[in-house]
């Protein structure tokens, strides 16, 4: 792995620039994929799935075929994929907003109600292997936040797949991928439903596809390639390497970087990762294009760097560090709090912001399935209790048929009639 100092800023900008990396051409070739899907349905959806995916079959698995699938999966397996979903969902539960009322004034109330999505649709990705750990990450929070319907779209689904949509309740698996599932679930065809919000990572044909559609149905955010920082002036040369590792091998593009004010830890790391690295793969073109060291002055301009950068993950060496964090998608906390444990079975969330979005939100949680809905009230005299504040502003800003709207209530004879709002307040 290169080191840097923290005083070459285009070395260090290299290493923690949030640029998203796009790929102009899979954009353009994804726009025609989700266009040809929506006007084409099935019959186009089904085309795409042979060429891409490889299916041979249907493009929805029966809830038959899930059972009897999950049974095949080693008992360990099955008993891992439960621990991780109980601790999951133990998590989003406690993400659900709650609702409230409140007596903004005399005969004035606000109340939020929490509506859950009527439809969601998770993308589970399954590059070298299918992830069921993103199955249980955005399913089971969909379902604590109380969505009616949840499906899955997955384009090679296999028996940990399976078990897991039976652990995390959902009720229909489509078993398409890429951009065309991502269209399919977004605009709805005669087998797949339209969903009123997609979730879950996915490669750069997910990517653009999600992007594409996001004006016609929610979705959670762009996700680029994973990013991992640690930050710490001390700890294991050895399992620092293994991180740095660990979330390079998810992708060529994955950036892992280790930040530090301590010369002779960075060296170790640099002996180690050598020393642990796989002779091919993605770690190593991930670690040779985008890993690296960078060596600071003092901690303070460590964790400066890290906020600056915004990443994905962010692991810190001690609960000082992790006090001065505001800007990251999950902080993991000292030696112990592995962040591949995150990835699977913590609780918290691994659909997670990248390219600098943690600047502005964090990741995927129940409060996402949601919507938050005022509902007001207002008696008569409350009303005119507000009436000059509403009129003045409406006419300060030039709109007079706003301001008119409150007085006609106060003009027409049917203003002596009763209040039903103020006989329940």
């Amino acid at each position: 792995m290169r080191i840097v100092t923290s005083t070459n800023r285009r070395a260090v900008a290299s290493l923690l620039s949030a640029t998203r990396i796009r790929d102009r051409a899979t954009e353009v070739r994804a726009a025609v994929i989700v266009d040809r899907v929506r006007k084409g349905g099935d019959p186009t959806l089904l085309k795409f799935a042979r060429e891409f995916d490889g299916l041979r079959g249907g493009i929805e698995v029966p809830r038959r075929v899930w059972e009897a699938q999950a049974r095949t999966l080693a008992p360990n397996v099955r008993r891992a994929l439960k621990r991780a979903a109980a601790n999951i969902q133990t998590v989003a539960k406690a993400q659900v907003p709650k609702g409230w009322r409140k007596a903004v004034g005399a005969g004035i109330s606000v109340e939020q109600r929490v509506i859950p999505i009527s439809r969601v649709g998770c993308y589970v990705p399954a590059g070298r292997y299918p992830l069921p750990s993103s199955l249980l990450m955005t399913a089971i929070p969909a379902r604590a936040a109380g969505v009616p319907e949840v499906i899955v779209a997955c384009p090679r689904p296999d028996a940990a797949v399976f078990a897991a949509a039976l652990e995390a309740g959902v009720d229909r698996l489509f078993q398409v991928g890429g951009a065309h599932a991502i269209a399919a679930m977004a605009y709805g065809t005669r087998t797949v439903p339209r969903v009123d919000k997609i979730v879950g990572p996915g490669n750069r044909w997910v990517s653009a596809a999600k992007s594409l559609v996001s004006t016609d149905c929610g979705i959670d955010f762009y996700a680029g390639p994973t990013e991992i920082l640690i930050v710490t002036a001390s700890g294991s040369a050895a399992a620092i390497a293994a991180d740095l590792i660990a979330q390079a091998e998810h992708d060529p593009d994955a950036r892992a970087v280790f930040i530090t004010s301590n010369r002779r830890l960075a060296g170790q790391v640099t002996r180690e990762v050598a020393a642990q690295m796989p002779d091919t793969g993605p770690a190593l073109q991930s670690l040779e294009r985008h890993g690296g060291i960078i060596i600071c002055r003092n901690m303070t301009e460590a964790i400066a760097l890290a906020n600056e950068a915004a990443s994905e993950h962010l692991v810190v060496g001690t609960e000082a560090l992790a006090k001065r964090v505001w800007n990251a998608g999950a902080v993991f906390v000292g030696r112990w709090t592995a962040q591949v444990a995150g990835d699977y079975a913590i609780g918290s969330n691994h659909v997670l912001p990248t390219a600098g979005a943690a600047r502005y939100r964090g990741g995927l949680n129940a409060a996402d399935f949601v919507k938050l809905v005022s509902v007001q009230r207002m008696t008569k005299q409350g009303l005119k209790r507000i009436a000059g504040t509403v009129t003045t502003l409406a006419r300060a800003e030039g709109l007079e048929g706003h301001a008119r709207s409150i007085e006609a209530r106060f003009s027409d004879p049917g203003s002596r009639t009763p209040d039903p709002v103020g006989k329940r307040q």
